[in-house]
């Protein structure tokens, strides 16, 4: 008997650690709309990944609710085109991604409410939050809570990982840009490559050896450049993408080995 009541109470302590919501279902339901947007562009959807959403009592620590924002990046023309007014539906669109917390609250609750995002590509991954009270019964739909991701998304396409280049020589760094919903950029575009600046830089044992501009490269979101490369041994290559007007970075980094 003793037996079956302790493992009994192991299950019960299991079920409370991995269910959220276990410890608030007996709340009022509160539907909250929380879309992850990109900065100075549109929705984070699945096309890169998508975005971790979580909503945490701040008081408690307790996560009240967590999943992912997955689907479109929203009206082009609205989000990007259109002028913005007071009250108007930006991201609210049929095409556009979000996710949707149902929490149950038994009372005003201060939460935090963090977006992961676009988990695609590990590097450009970023984390934005925002705190908030919120009271049992009242929804948040609509265009809901936004939490802006800054950066670009940094793809590297040569060399290709664990590639040997050889010492003496330059060698080609080609990679591709978008923003952190995955938006193109090219010349004189809605988001215009000639407006951000993207180097190549090789450094040996943390110190910049080399820094190289990259160019566009006549195919969409596409930049490259040759980098001289002199002395053999192990390398890390970074690729960066810098826009400090609208605060967008992005980098991508990779160790190469240069060969005799």
């Amino acid at each position: 008997m003793r037996v079956r009541g302790f493992l009994s109470a192991i299950a019960f302590a299991i079920l409370a650690f991995v269910s959220p919501l276990f410890a608030q279902t007996g709340g009022k339901e509160t539907k909250v709309m929380i879309r992850a947007i990109a900065r100075d562009a549109k929705v984070i959807g699945t096309h890169v990944g998508g975005a971790k959403i979580t909503v945490r009592d701040v008081a408690t620590g307790e996560i009240l609710a967590q999943g992912m924002e997955q689907g479109g990046t929203g009206d082009t023309e609205v989000i990007m085109k259109k002028p913005h007014t007071r009250g108007m539906m930006v991201y609210n669109t049929p095409d556009a991604s979000g996710y949707l917390a149902v929490l149950h609250l038994d009372k005003p609750t201060v939460v935090e409410i963090s977006a992961e995002g676009p988990l695609g590509n590990a590097q450009a991954t970023q984390r934005s939050s925002k705190t908030l009270l919120l009271v049992p019964g009242e929804d948040v739909l609509g265009e809901g809570i936004l939490l802006e991701i800054h950066g670009f998304i940094v793809t590297p396409l040569a060399p290709l990982p664990d590639a040997k280049v050889k010492a003496g020589s330059p060698f080609e760094v080609r990679a591709t840009v978008t923003m952190a919903c995955g938006c193109p950029t090219e010349p004189d575009g809605l988001w215009d490559a000639n407006k951000i600046r993207v180097v190549a830089r090789l450094l040996r044992d943390g110190k910049v050896q080399e820094e190289i501009p990259m160019t566009y490269a006549g195919v969409q979101n596409t930049f490259h450049a040759d980098v001289p490369v002199t002395v053999a041994g192990s390398m890390e290559l970074q690729v960066l993408a810098l826009d400090p007007a609208s605060a967008n970075f992005g980098m991508n980094r990779e160790a190469i080995a240069v060969v005799p």
